[in-house]
């Protein structure tokens, strides 16, 4: 098995890039140097901190250790999905709604794939349900904040047409109906697209990373097909999750559109 230890000097190198990127920023005026800085400095940072958090964790092999690095995950995804919205549920309701999705989500399929497919030893071996739930969580992450910002942004935009149904008649499921198609479909569409361009487009990163570390290519493709099942079940079902509940919210048992439960829009 071939593996190649990269040194740090090799990773300031392709740092390099970035710091090109932000200059041809400031050159064309974009705004977006400092940011993409920032951005840099904090991914470094952020996996410096996770790997060696990680490398405790594999060698306690704590299932309390493990669900609790699991629960901290599942907090901060929540995090970023709430900050991604540009209007929110007021309360608890921004937070809660996205990462009760992404919890409910990234757990069933994790402990679904680690104890049907990859059979570890113990099931709850951080070595694999960690790197699992990881993947399973940004993917699940993007698809639950476009479609509750695709929902909410529909509704917005089309509240006359919404209340012209009711007033017509319609309850209010059937006047949401295509929003909510609309919200679910903007969720879904990236993991589609990522499966539909796997292979002949792109190489996913997981597969790339087993084939540099020296795995064999074809059980790299395994792995690699496994993951995007996973990947795909998680984010559809936590789209589903908080698209229907965010309707609920932004709905009442009165047959109304409750625009009022959220904040003003974001500058």
């Amino acid at each position: 098995m071939i593996f190649i230890t990269l040194s740090y000097w090799d990773i300031a190198i392709a740092g390099l890039l970035l710091i090109f990127n932000a200059g041809l920023s400031m050159a064309f005026q974009l705004g977006l140097g400092q940011r993409l800085l920032i951005a840099a400095t904090r991914m470094v940072v952020q996996l410096t901190m996770v790997g060696l958090v990680l490398k405790a964790l594999f060698a306690l092999a704590s299932p309390l250790l493990t669900a609790l690095a699991a629960f901290v995950m599942v907090l901060f995804a929540g995090r970023e999905a709430m900050a991604r919205q540009d209007r929110r549920f007021e309360g608890y309701w921004s937070y809660g709604i996205g990462t009760s999705a992404m919890m409910s989500a990234g757990l069933i399929v994790t402990v679904f794939g680690l104890t049907t497919q990859i059979h570890a030893d113990p099931w709850y071996n951080p070595r694999f349900a960690l790197p699992i739930l990881g993947m399973i969580l940004g993917n699940t992450m993007n698809g639950v904040s476009l479609g509750l910002e695709r929902l909410v942004s529909g509704a917005v935009l089309s509240r006359n047409a919404i209340e012209a149904q009711l007033m017509l008649g319609a309850d209010i499921g059937e006047a949401m109906r295509g929003v909510r198609r609309d919200a679910m479909r903007a969720g879904l569409i990236p993991t589609i697209n990522g499966m539909a361009a796997a292979g002949l487009v792109s190489l996913p990163g997981m597969m790339t990373g087993q084939i540099l570390a020296g795995v064999e290519p074809v059980e790299a493709v395994k792995y690699q097909i496994l993951i995007m099942f996973l990947i795909g079940g998680g984010t559809g079902f936590g789209t589903f999750v908080a698209v229907i509940a965010a309707s609920r919210r932004l709905t009442d048992a009165r047959q109304r559109l409750r625009l009022d439960r959220l904040q003003a829009k974001s500058e």
